[in-house]
């Protein structure tokens, strides 16, 4: 290129640049933070808003549950960002398909749907690990949601790859996401005001230059933490009226000035395995949502819609109680619309409450009609199976090691590692691992001779192990802790040592199991014992949403034409797995059943048309002492 036509190149690209910065700056931004209200194009603004994640719903079904919010009274849509699954490993970044968030953005806005976008990093929800990336923990030391530069860095890059996706749909640009969360509920965690500066710094740093907030819980053991001293603070809580009235009591007296909002009012709750299903009163809801309207008081409903962790997204919680408490696949958190996208009385009552208090103006548009009904799947046989050690050769390449690694050192994130080694020659007796993370099942020269779970700090197993047993450990990653201060703790598999008896064991053999493809396995027509594929097939006239009825099936995964759909035990409550219509296809799908424990009495499911919660009996039996660490 000649001297000249790069001076003109230049000069031109000098003048466009210059010209993209004055529209940005010129652009008016639509919300803002004024005194103690908020204010939308110029007008003094209550946010009505429903929590949904894009993740947790197939994206064929996104515009209807949006319409199904708008039509409810609600005027915007609250949602996480998945750090976790949009960078599943260092530097590689997915916003494509069902994590295309700004298409989720601009499907909400075409609906009539302002947003709040609460990207963390740390996010909660349920979720393995909190939102975070499990390849976090293959640093040895590192601590999340704290000043360890690993962390602020890594953070900072998902951050800055956040804003490219979302930049132009800022309301600082006159676009539909109002304003954006700082961290999520730190008061729950820590004490670190450097760590909260730093967070918020990396957020404007980003580019994000739209009204922030922080949301914590109500008191002043959360408010300690979590809020700062010049953003909005909003707070979080469930219960009814009084409750209310006590929370903001507490958020008045910690910030007399500022605007009132719930953040996140628990209008349901989620599920943990082996306890109860949870639902609440369609009236508390209503009642309490009634009384932030007659205030002018901000909300936003958590859950609007639930949906489903699928796959190996469910976290888990830990108790005084229970040392582990891992949440089930369904995420239906007893929504006003429920895990299918039906509207419920929790929705009829809320959309009549909201529909008293619309603006001048304003009128609740008709509820949008039901989508397609949920179908009944007659009954159909797995026949065709294959061991789960006879797949081993197609499903992993064994890593050998002195001692057990857990399956962050495999560079591992999700699934089951299956240790492998020989019981040493002077060992005999009872076998203990310290310690399992999460679940195991024992075997025993290939024969399933007890199993270890966390939930009740299990360490230890009365089997009578000879020398020169193969001992086979199947260990499986039954969701990391995402809430309280255990975060860091978090690693899978066995994460110290196994003994028989006296010796420890040395030697190992490792098969790393993400089972992220299945396609390589080989079945037959053989009866198996212990843990198994099994594949079955069912034919459908029309496709339709429908829950799996595991039932009469142990502990393991379902998989549906190539979609992990998650985890089924059979300790409840949740007894089915929701199966979303856009997954099934007219005629033949396929179905492959993980059974860990083996042993069922009928190798066979059904469709229904409805979920099943019942807890079994002798679920939450007595938690046996765990050893000291």
């Amino acid at each position: 290129m000649s001297g000249f036509r790069r001076g003109l190149a230049a000069c031109t690209l000098a003048v466009a640049l210059s010209l993209t910065v004055f529209n940005a700056a010129a652009a008016t931004p639509r919300f803002a933070i004024e005194g103690d209200r908020f204010v939308l194009d110029g007008k003094p603004h209550v946010i009505r808003s429903g929590e949904m994640h894009y993740p947790r719903i197939p994206r064929e079904f996104w515009r209807e549950r949006l319409r199904q919010a708008r039509a409810m009274g609600l005027n915007t849509v609250t949602t996480y960002v998945f750090w976790n699954l949009h960078e599943p490993e260092p530097g590689r970044f997915d916003f494509s398909g069902n994590l295309d968030i700004a298409a989720f953005i601009r499907i909400a806005k075409e609906e009539g749907l302002d947003t709040i976008v609460r990207p963390g990093p740390y996010i909660c929800t349920e979720l393995d690990f909190g939102g975070f990336p499990a390849w976090l923990l293959r640093t040895p030391g590192l601590r999340v949601r704290s000043m360890d530069p690993r962390f602020l860095a890594a953070g900072e890059r998902y951050l800055r790859r956040v804003h490219q996706e979302l930049a132009p749909l800022l309301s600082s640009r006159g676009g539909p996401i109002l304003m954006m969360q700082i961290e999520n509920e730190y008061g729950s965690y820590g004490r670190d005001r450097d760590y909260m500066r730093t967070a918020q710094r990396q957020m404007i740093e980003a580019g994000f230059d739209l009204p922030l907030f922080t949301s914590d819980g109500a008191g002043p053991h959360y408010f300690e933490g979590g809020p700062l001293p010049d953003v909005t603070a909003v707070i979080n809580f469930d219960g009814d009226v009084a409750d209310a009235e006590a929370a903001f009591d507490a958020l008045r007296e910690f910030r007399p000035r500022g605007p009132r909002m719930v953040g996140e009012y628990w209008a349901g709750w989620f599920d943990h395995w082996g306890e109860t299903h949870h639902t609440t009163p369609p009236e508390r809801a209503a009642s309490t949502v009634e009384w932030f309207l007659q205030r002018g008081i901000s909300f936003n409903l958590y859950m609007f819609h639930g949906g489903t962790s699928f796959g190996w997204l469910a976290g888990a919680n830990y108790s005084r109680e229970m040392p582990y408490q891992p949440d089930t696949t369904s995420y239906d958190y007893d929504a006003p619309v429920d895990e299918a996208g039906r509207i419920t009385a929790k929705y009829r009552a809320l959309r009549e409450t909201i529909g008293r208090h619309l603006q001048a103006g304003e009128t609740l548009p008709p509820l949008p009609e039901a989508g397609a009904p949920t179908i009944a799947v007659p009954r159909f046989a797995l026949r065709e199976s294959v061991a789960l050690l006879d797949a081993l050769p197609m499903l992993s390449k064994p890593v050998s090691a002195k001692l057990p690694r857990n399956m962050e050192a495999l560079d591992q994130n999700y699934g089951f590692v299956l240790y492998r080694a020989s019981v040493p020659a002077k060992a005999r007796g009872k076998l203990t691992v310290d310690e399992v993370r999460d679940y195991a099942t024992v075997l025993a020269d290939g024969k399933p001779v007890g199993t270890l779970d966390r939930r009740f700090g299990e360490r230890e197993l009365d089997a009578d192990l000879k020398p020169g047993t193969r001992l086979d450990l199947l260990v499986e990653n039954m969701g990391r802790i995402n809430f309280g201060a255990r975060l860091d703790e978090e690693r899978k598999g066995i994460t110290r040592s196994v003994r028989v008896g006296a010796e420890e064991v040395f030697d190992w053999t490792h098969y790393s199991l993400p089972l992220s493809d299945l396609s390589g396995l080989r079945y037959s027509q053989r009866a198996q014992t212990g843990p198994a594929f099994w594949r079955g097939e069912f034919r459908l006239d029309r496709a339709g949403s429908t829950f799996l009825d595991t039932r009469g099936w142990g502990k393991g995964h379902v998989w549906v034409n190539g979609h992990h759909l998650g985890r089924h035990w059979k300790i409840g409550p949740q007894q089915t797995l929701f199966v979303p219509a856009p997954w099934l296809r007219q005629g033949r799908n396929e179905v492959v059943v993980l059974d860990v424990e083996g042993g069922a009495a009928e190798r066979s499911l059904q469709g229904l048309t409805d979920p099943v919660y019942d807890t079994a009996p002798d679920a939450l039996k007595p938690a046996r002492p765990a050893k000291p660490r």
